[in-house]
């Protein structure tokens, strides 16, 4: 097994990275050394000042825009980042949609754009990176799930589809990469206190064992080990507080 925390030299991107849990591994990506590429659809203002944060700790870094539902923006986003900060090593697939909606008030809308931002988008940004890692037989990518992947949820069966399927392709890429040096993994984190959560999904952390939300640097601090842990792949890691256990 090979575990380290030190990324310096490698470049990662951080998709949906302009708050939140992309935010939090942004950050403890660029702390171990790595330069990091955060992507955004719509929040410029909050990806420019994470770009700005990771910069001022001596890191090179990158706001990126593109829509991850979208092969053509997906394919410009990455010839971005490796004009500006070099090929990608590093791929957290964060960016995520999630639309709360009962069971007779989901539309066929609704499902189309969950499935394509949330699970599509892995797709996409992982067919667009893997030709760098296996041509240096080294790469990680980090898939962030949800506990509702196996449960009901609180945000409606579109996003538990969405989750489950993500779980899914992170063991199909595992067992296909794992020769090349690159580890497929996924993390299901539930409750933690962001913008989602505090939207309505749960407006107090009473059902959860621990007593507390978790924090999005917990999720980063998973990430992180998940990147630097050479053996460890196609594994789901679960974030509860102790509501669920695999």
């Amino acid at each position: 097994m090979t575990l380290t925390s030190d990324l310096t030299g490698r470049v990662a991107l951080v998709t949906g990275g302009s708050r939140g849990i992309g935010e939090a591994i942004a950050l403890r990506l660029a702390k171990a050394g790595a330069a990091v590429a955060v992507n955004y659809r719509e929040r410029a203002a909050d990806a420019e000042r994470v770009a700005a944060t990771i910069r001022t700790l001596g890191r090179k870094s990158l706001a990126v825009r593109a829509d991850v539902s979208r092969s053509d923006s997906v394919v410009g986003m990455v010839r971005d980042v490796e004009a500006q900060l070099g090929a990608i090593d590093i791929l957290v697939n964060n960016a995520g949609i999630a639309l709360i909606r009962g069971l007779d008030d989901l539309t066929e809308a609704d499902f189309d754009e969950t499935i394509a931002v949330n699970l599509k988008s892995v797709f996409l940004c992982t067919r667009a990176v893997l030709p760098h890692m296996r041509e240096q037989g080294w790469g990680r990518i980090v898939n962030i799930s949800s506990g509702a992947a196996r449960g009901a949820g609180g945000v409606g069966l579109h996003y538990n589809a969405s989750k489950a399927g993500m779980e899914g392709m992170t063991r199909g890429y595992a067992a296909r990469l794992v020769k090349q040096g690159i580890t497929v993994n996924a993390i299901a984190p539930s409750l933690i206190e962001t913008d989602m959560v505090r939207s309505g999904v749960a407006s107090s952390p009473a059902r959860i064992p621990l007593g507390r939300f978790g924090t999005p640097d917990e999720v980063a601090q998973v990430a992180l080990m998940l990147v630097g842990n050479g053996y460890m792949t196609g594994q789901t890691v679960a974030l509860s507080g102790g509501m669920a256990f695999n």
